[in-house]
């Protein structure tokens, strides 16, 4: 059965994995920039600026939904509490 703190723990490690792999994918972009910008340009035929530009925004729709997805119904449901 399906409980208000069963589904505020639930929402809250959903948050803290979703933030983990943000973070992951943030730092593995921040590294290997060059060499995957590289590798995604010749893939899809875009330039390596370009490619960036899709980086970037991959990564802020990303921490958007975390944050309206997981985030904040975490946080309305602990002050529900």
């Amino acid at each position: 059965m399906l409980t208000i703190e069963s589904l505020t723990t639930f929402l809250g490690w959903c948050t803290v994995v979703n933030m983990g792999l943000l973070a992951v994918v943030g730092i593995s972009l921040l590294v290997m920039r060059d060499w995957a910008a590289g590798i995604h340009a010749k893939m899809f035929s875009l330039s390596e600026d370009a490619v960036r530009i899709e980086y970037f925004r991959y990564l802020a729709n990303f921490k958007i939904l975390v944050f309206v997805l997981n985030l904040a119904p975490y946080v309305a449901l602990k002050l529900m509490a």
